[in-house]
């Protein structure tokens, strides 16, 4: 395993943290594996309960309950909780204390709210003028469409990734559920972390504001290209197909059903090279037809083709089909199921991606980690996702100063 070195490479970087679900959880779940110490605010009253993934399936074994759910639980581990009732001003006064003490506040609520509960960008600056300030929603601050709400698969939609993927003559097929939920929590880790370097350059904060719509047009700027420059639109005769390469060309290119149910083999044949190796491991009468030792003859008739690499394939198991075809050198993968991937696979449990760490209720849980590995500030994750207003204590009075008698007497009143 790796070392989980301390400090981590954020270390010393305190996040005042209303973020929720995945877009915003996700990327402050990164800075906290990375050294950040990110302190997550929750309301008292609701539970928490602005992030639909609290207390919601699948939970952790048999526990049930608000501290139970397992996504919730994934996205927000290794961060601090604290509940803060905003509909006090006692709570306000607390928070614009850590504020002053923070070095980024982070949301992804629709736009306008924070601004609504009277901590908005210029709220925050007069607090501390060299604060960070990341707003993470569907259509960002600003423009026409701010009002608007969005989840992942919305962002999807409207930025015309769902319009791009999918099978000839079939309707489009979207990028899958929440694909942007996922890829806007990657981003705005980056917009932090970069916020958070120019500060140190500069001495200056910043308001950032990150749009998932906008953030998903990026992701087909190829699609976009071929538009403007070649006047061919994504949708025509035989195209999309997201099962066949087109940048570049390959053929056989795709996915096919193996023996059993819903078990299946990739192959990418690349070349004329990668065609002879495949016809030798297929050894079938119709691997000598000339049409295909051509790309331009496997792509006139692609149909066919990948009918006959279907029969092929029908009757054998994926892992045996991937082996025959590795072995020669063709490309080729089974199709992982995430169990088999997550558990069946020693490559997984080597790298060391998935975590178990303590939580307060539901003990031993396990997590995902960071994909990637740092030789000198590694990742780390130590803890689960913080229960409701479990780290009232050492937030209120370790960091703010506030008294225990204070502190009881402020969860009294309802205020944390």
């Amino acid at each position: 395993m790796w070392p989980k070195p301390e400090p981590g490479a954020l270390a010393g970087i305190r996040i005042c943290d209303f973020t929720g679900q995945l877009a915003g959880a996700g990327a402050t779940k990164i800075l906290a594996a990375l050294g950040a110490e990110v302190i997550r605010i929750e309301d008292p009253v609701r539970q928490g309960r602005w992030d639909i993934l609290r207390g919601t399936q699948p939970f952790v074994g048999e526990h049930r309950g608000i501290e139970a759910g397992g996504s919730y639980n994934n996205h927000n581990a290794g961060k601090l909780g604290i509940t803060l009732n905003l509909r006090d001003d006692r709570a306000k006064e607390l928070l614009a204390d850590l504020v002053a003490v923070s070095d980024a506040v982070t949301e992804n609520f629709a736009a306008g709210v924070l601004d609504r509960l009277g901590f908005g960008y210029e709220a925050l600056r007069a607090i501390k003028p060299d604060i960070v300030y990341v707003s993470n929603n569907g259509f960002g601050a600003h423009g026409p469409y701010a009002s608007f709400r969005s989840w992942g698969p919305i962002a999807q939609a409207v930025s015309g990734l769902t319009f791009q993927s999918g099978l000839p003559d079939l309707p489009p097929a979207g990028w899958g559920y929440s694909f942007m939920d996922h890829t806007g929590a990657y981003y705005m880790a980056i917009a932090i972390g970069m916020a958070l370097y120019h500060r140190r350059r500069t001495g200056e904060g910043q308001w950032v504001d990150l749009a998932c719509i906008e953030a998903a047009g990026t992701l087909h700027g190829a699609a976009t290209l071929d538009f403007t420059v070649n006047d061919r639109p994504a949708r025509r005769d035989r195209m999309p197909n997201s099962n066949r390469s087109h940048s570049p060309a390959m053929a056989p290119h795709g996915i096919w059903a193996c023996n059993g149910e819903n078990e299946w083999v990739a192959i990418a044949v690349r070349n004329e090279e990668d065609w002879q190796r495949f016809a030798e491991v297929v050894d079938e009468p119709w691997t000598h037809d000339e049409r295909w030792s051509r790309l331009a003859g496997r792509l006139a008739y692609e149909d066919e083709l990948e009918r006959l690499v279907g029969t092929w394939a029908a009757n054998r198991d994926k892992h045996d089909a991937t082996q025959l075809l590795l072995a020669a050198g063709v490309p080729a993968a089974p199709v992982l199921r995430p169990s088999e991937r997550i558990d069946g696979d020693p490559r997984t449990s080597d790298w060391g991606l998935w975590v178990t760490v303590p939580h307060r209720d539901v003990g031993d849980a396990r997590v995902e980690g960071l994909p990637v590995r740092l030789s000198e500030t590694d990742w780390a994750i130590g803890r689960g996702a913080p229960c409701l207003g479990e780290d009232n204590r050492y937030v209120f009075g370790e960091v703010l100063g506030r008294s225990d008698d204070e502190i009881a007497a402020l969860a009294a009143d309802g205020v944390i």
